[in-house]
């Protein structure tokens, strides 16, 4: 009669096991980076060279992707100067989003997986015309991480340099994680309402007293539905708000004299 030894038919047992882990970090070893190069280097090499942004037009309905997919619809306009945008999204409870850099973006993607905090987490860049960059941006968090967020690019047009301009802006918010429908890479999918998403705005620069004005053009947009640049669906009724904004309280300045004897 043939005696197993003790713990032989447990390493006997384990040893498909590790031959399945090996195999399968194996396989992800590969698909990872095969992944990272189709979404991040292939298929936006593919958009680039067949997307096309519009020419310089007095003002752009339509935002676009760095491979020129079309993203966001304009929907709502400021005027008055950068440090009335600024304070008065401030007074509103919005927070200016950092710029995209390598820091950044490693403090975003911690924040978004591991659900921390980062109020000003930087947003992808949009163009519009000839690769116009948003100038600045603003958001407002729904939860800890960025993963879900109200948020809004504005473009600067006209004005003197520091002075009163129209910032046009596509506000949406950001309802999820997930994969653009375009490319693959990893991104936010938006709610489709974005003209809620543009009231809240202008109701929260009300409720911080900073509107001097409001106004609405109508058939700004021509089309009342739509795919953004991540491939999600858009409706809108097509006006566009303009908000004039209250100025900054002029700072007065007082001369210092001697009292008479």
């Amino acid at each position: 009669m043939t005696t197993s030894l003790p713990g032989r038919k447990s390493r006997e047992s384990r040893g498909p096991a590790i031959s399945r882990t090996l195999r399968s970090a194996g396989f992800l070893g590969l698909a990872i980076p095969a992944y990272a190069m189709l979404a991040y280097v292939v298929l936006p090499a593919v958009w680039r060279r067949h997307g096309a942004l519009p020419p310089d037009g007095a003002f752009p309905r339509l935002t676009y992707t760095a491979e020129g997919i079309p993203a966001d619809p304009i929907n709502v306009a400021l005027v008055g100067t950068r440090e009335d945008v600024v304070a008065a999204m401030r007074a509103a409870g919005w927070i200016q989003a950092d710029r995209i850099t390598f820091r950044s973006g490693l403090r975003d993607a911690g924040s978004v997986l591991f659900d921390r905090p980062y109020s000003a987490a930087p947003m992808s860049t949009h163009f519009v015309a000839r690769r116009r960059p948003q100038d600045i941006a603003f958001e407002q968090l729904v939860g800890r991480s960025p993963r879900r967020r109200h948020h809004v690019r504005f473009w600067r047009y006209g004005g003197r340099s520091g002075g009163r301009a129209v910032w046009l802006g596509a506000a949406s918010f950001d309802r999820s994680l997930g994969i653009s429908r375009f490319t693959g890479e990893v991104m936010h999918h938006i709610d489709p309402r974005i003209d809620a998403e543009r009231d809240k705005l202008i109701e929260d620069l009300g409720h911080a007293g900073r509107i001097g004005g409001t106004s609405r053009v109508t058939g700004y947009l021509s089309a009342r539905r739509g795919r953004n640049g991540g491939g999600d669906w858009y409706v809108t009724d097509g006006r566009l708000a303009v908000v004039v904004l209250r100025p900054l309280a002029p700072v007065t300045s007082f001369s210092s004299t001697r009292p008479r004897a």
